[in-house]
């Protein structure tokens, strides 16, 4: 209990001391890289995805390329891209590996979400004359959302998690503090660069879950509060009997 209140105090005292940068300043690295990473991760997986889960090929190719990327050690990665690239270029280096992580859960999130529509809307939506690309913007797109954005959400978080690292390759974020706090002893700062880590994706974690629960298309939300028939008349029968 007394560690947990002296990390406290370290994250209020405003001096995190080892001639480490501020927490505000940690926190701006650690979300910029994570930032950075996700998009870029974005940018390669979700046009991927969409591509795959609208026309149904290259399933088992993805499914292969994710459970490849998975299954490699970041920070063994990090570490040889640093020694591939150079110290020079660490950042580089720290953004590969980011990207690397987070391509998987955004590109299962892209193709899975355009999978789970049912058929018969999107065949209802090429009856009244859709074209293809319409049909992938205006009905699988909007209706896949909140499956790709829990792939925004799950590789966010592992993203932000694993910037932690970074700092083993003197790159700054939030992970300083533990890395640094661990020879010196400090297990004020230690827990309290940990408990940093954690409050960020918490408060990233309910950030997605409030659009996951607002992406859904108004109509479809509102079908899915509405009673069915079945139900409807389960609830009439016993009143009538």
């Amino acid at each position: 209990m007394n560690l947990i209140a002296d990390a406290l105090a370290w994250i209020f005292s405003g001096n995190p001391g080892g001639g480490l940068v501020s927490i505000p300043v940690a926190l701006g690295q650690h979300l910029a890289f994570s930032f950075i990473a996700v998009v870029i991760a974005a940018l390669i997986a979700v046009p991927a995805g969409w591509a795959i889960g609208h026309t149904g090929r290259g399933r088992d190719i993805a499914v292969a390329i994710s459970g490849a990327a998975r299954a490699i050690p970041s920070f063994g990665l990090l570490l040889l891209l640093v020694l591939l690239l150079g110290v020079l270029h660490k950042p580089e280096a720290a953004i590969v590996t980011f990207v690397l992580l987070a391509i998987p859960s955004l590109l299962a999130g892209a193709y899975t979400g355009l999978e789970a529509i049912d058929r018969s809307t999107i065949d209802a939506a090429r009856a009244v004359g859709m074209t293809p690309w319409q049909v992938l913007w205006r009905v699988e797109v909007p209706l896949g959302l909140p499956l790709l954005l829990g792939g925004f959400r799950a590789a966010t978080l592992q993203v932000v998690a694993t910037v932690t690292i970074a700092a083993y390759t003197n790159l700054g974020g939030l992970g300083q503090y533990i890395i640094t706090g661990l020879p010196l002893r400090r297990f004020d700062m230690v827990l309290g660069g940990a408990l940093l880590v954690a409050v960020l994706a918490l408060v990233l974690d309910a950030l997605f879950a409030l659009l996951i629960a607002f992406a859904l298309p108004r109509g479809v939300r509102a079908a899915s509060r509405r009673p069915d028939r079945s139900t409807r008349r389960r609830r009439i029968a016993p009143a009538a009997a």
